[in-house]
């Protein structure tokens, strides 16, 4: 067993953390009807999973109702739901040019040292987009999105992930020129942020152990393979220009009137960036409500999940193939959060957001 080997396993595990929270899986039903009843729903229906959250009249969407869809056909399948970034900018160009990490983002391109050779290397990525969206019985100019824009609301979001203020002249894109494609050409990272984050999520469950055993197999190594994840993200309101455009993505006919986003984009393992963008639109016909559709998008390093063979070739890791174990398809996904996989941590994270919504 090779230590890159455990090392992706023990990250692909601990990915979901990186936007937040780890609140109980919610179940969801099939979208079949178009009419919903007006009273609140009973908590089985509260996630309707639907082709397309844009297609459906809002106006339809029952009190404490969800609307989600992360683009699964087949969920079964290890890969489904994976787009490669190059794809995904050409046959979904609204949503990814809101999603990446800014303008005209490309898959990173540097350079590696091995035994003393130094090569040029190009990245590419898989990319997993998960969208919900549900009604706020309040109007838009009601809803105070600076409440959200803080280090104080992150750190509700999970006790089990600690986070810390961290200075924007400290960012790993800014300082270490090994991580130079990360940064932003347009702006420094952080530099009109409400918040800057350095978060950190200590690994549970069996992958500690594993991490150990990976390290002790490979005793000597020069590196070692953290039993955490760290990432560092930015968390703002969007000015009006910036938020007028995303109108495009929602396909609902009224005004924005407010977006909310927090954009990882440097973390140690696994992913290159995550982003989590909510935006806020009047009711059609009814502004005193808001509809608010959210996102999260995550790019995973394609190397990471063509390893199909070198894991077979192992009995212990044929049911922890990383993308099966991302996508919550394997025997080792437990539980009702983070080691669920993505599907259902994003369905978490969207849900965690509508209840501080509504609890505001």
């Amino acid at each position: 067993m090779r230590t890159h080997l455990t090392a992706s396993l023990a990250y692909a595990l601990a990915l979901p953390l990186l936007a937040g929270n780890s609140a109980p899986a919610l179940a969801q039903a099939k979208e079949s009807t178009p009419g919903m009843a007006a009273q609140a729903p009973a908590a089985p229906e509260r996630i309707r999973e639907v082709p397309s959250v844009t297609a459906l009249d809002p106006a339809q969407i029952r009190p404490g109702t969800i609307l989600f869809t992360d683009h699964r056909d087949n969920p079964s399948a290890p890969e489904n739901g994976l787009t490669p970034y190059l794809d995904w900018v050409r046959n979904r160009p609204a949503e990814a040019a809101a999603l990446a990490p800014f303008p005209g983002y490309k898959e990173p391109d540097y350079t590696v040292t091995v035994n003393g050779v130094t090569k040029p290397r190009h990245e590419t990525l898989k990319v997993y987009v998960a969208e919900g969206r549900f009604v706020v019985a309040r109007p838009p100019e009601a809803i105070d999105l600076a409440a959200f824009a803080n280090l104080g609301f992150v750190q509700t979001m999970d006790p089990a992930i600690k986070h810390r203020a961290l200075s924007p002249a400290d960012v790993t894109p800014t300082k270490d020129p090994a991580a130079a494609f990360a940064k932003r050409p347009d702006r420094p990272w952080c530099a009109d942020a409400a918040a800057c984050i350095e978060s950190r999520y200590d690994l549970e469950g069996k992958l500690p152990l594993g991490v150990k055993l990976a390290n002790k197999l490979e005793e000597g190594s020069s590196k070692k393979i953290a039993e955490f994840v760290s990432f560092q993200s930015e968390l703002r309101t969007l000015p009006p220009t910036e938020a007028a455009s995303l109108a495009k993505l929602t396909k609902l006919d009224t005004a924005v009137t407010g977006g909310l986003e927090q954009t990882i984009f440097w973390v140690n393992q696994i992913l290159r960036f995550g982003k989590f963008l909510a935006v806020f639109q009047p009711m059609p016909g009814d502004p005193a409500r808001t509809v608010v559709t959210t996102y999260m998008a995550l790019a995973i390093k394609a190397d990471v999940l063509d390893r199909k063979a070198e894991y077979a070739r192992v009995p212990v890791l044929k049911n922890l193939l990383p993308a099966q174990v991302l996508m919550g398809n394997s025997s080792f996904n437990t539980g009702n959060s983070i080691s669920a996989g993505l599907p259902t941590y994003a369905r978490n994270r969207i849900a965690a957001f509508a209840d501080a919504l509504a609890k505001r």
